[in-house]
């Protein structure tokens, strides 16, 4: 990522100590956006992850099962590695990949999986507030005998907490965030994401369209539920979420590049855009559009690594100005 000024770092942390963070928000079928309406989104002259590769360090919070973490690596292994069309690296490519910087450099195409830590004592706790994720990373990174590497130039930190792990406003305004990490608690300004496991806590919120929406919740009614890819609503929900930050993480990492909006304390950002969007004919009222569907009637819209399969919902485009996906008829 590189070295930035101090005055851009200062204005940044208090923007942070606002805004504590920008987040994926739960599905609400109301809150859906017509990706056909006129967007501005800006570029405000900060970068982008653009680091070949960016390493990425997953930090395990909680109880873990060892399927659902092979889902969650696929994934993540899938973003730069080649897969039957449409891939997830050309829902990468297509749309975060098209997004650069001043200095001409674009988001990256490659992210490897660096290290891993496991935090199955629940060091901070099993009900965090959004703050605490800074100290998780700080407790990783300094772990005996087996630290976390600090990478303050290529590095992007995930934070996945297991399904019983509550998290300040997790299931009643957001199912993820990304932000930076503060030198004063990590020691080096990092960008890093958290999602949490909702399969236990609010499938029908924050694992849509693999669960049903509360009764009457969020007005404008609902497509259909559908049977999640990997046999698992909370794990298949947990990529759709982490899919969403980090197009938004490598586009946006410290609140000042691209984003639509006047103030980075509240940006609309790349995924925003287009959430519960996942094929042709998404959109308002609920429905995820135009997606494949499996032998097994599982529904997914990309292919990954391994023969796995996702779903991922779609992104704002820069070069066509809608929100875009690989499954794409157009």
């Amino acid at each position: 990522m590189g070295r930035y000024p101090t005055l851009t770092l200062l204005l940044l942390l208090l923007a942070a100590a606002i805004s504590g963070g920008r987040c994926a928000p739960v599905y609400r079928a109301d809150y859906l956006v017509d990706g056909n309406q006129l967007v501005d989104m800006q570029y405000h002259m900060g970068p982008v992850v653009s680091g070949s590769p960016t390493n990425l360090f997953l930090i395990w919070y909680g109880q873990w099962e060892a399927p659902a973490q092979a889902v969650l690596r696929d994934f993540l292994a899938s973003l730069s590695a080649p897969a039957p069309s449409p891939a997830v690296s050309d829902w990468w490519s297509h749309t975060p990949r098209l997004y650069t910087d001043q200095t001409g450099a674009n988001v990256t195409a490659t992210f490897v999986v660096a290290g891993e830590h496991s935090d199955a004592g629940y060091s901070h706790g099993a009900s965090l507030k959004r703050i605490d994720m800074q100290s998780i990373i700080r407790t990783a990174v300094v772990a005996y005998p087996d630290p976390l590497q600090l990478d303050p130039y290529n590095g992007v930190y995930l934070v996945l907490s297991s399904p019983d792990v509550q998290v300040e406003e997790f299931c009643r305004a957001m199912c993820g965030f990304h932000y930076f990490t503060f030198a004063s608690v990590v020691g080096v300004t990092v960008p890093y994401a958290w999602v949490g496991n909702s399969g236990s806590q609010c499938p029908g919120r924050c694992a849509y369209p693999f669960a049903a929406p509360p009764p009457g919740y969020g007005g404008g009614g609902q497509g259909p539920v559908l049977r999640p890819p990997n046999g698992d609503a909370g794990v298949d929900g947990m990529v759709i979420v982490l899919g969403h930050e980090l197009a938004e993480l490598a586009t946006n990492p410290l609140v000042n590049a691209w984003y639509a909006g006047d103030t980075p304390t509240a940006p609309t950002e790349v995924a925003d855009l287009c959430v519960g969007v996942y094929g042709d004919g998404g959109g308002a009222g609920g429905f995820v559009g135009n997606v494949s569907r499996a032998a097994d009637g599982s529904s997914y819209n990309v292919n990954g690594v391994n023969g796995r399969r996702f779903l991922v919902q779609w992104l704002w485009n820069p070069v066509r100005g809608a929100c875009y996906g690989p499954n794409s008829s157009n």
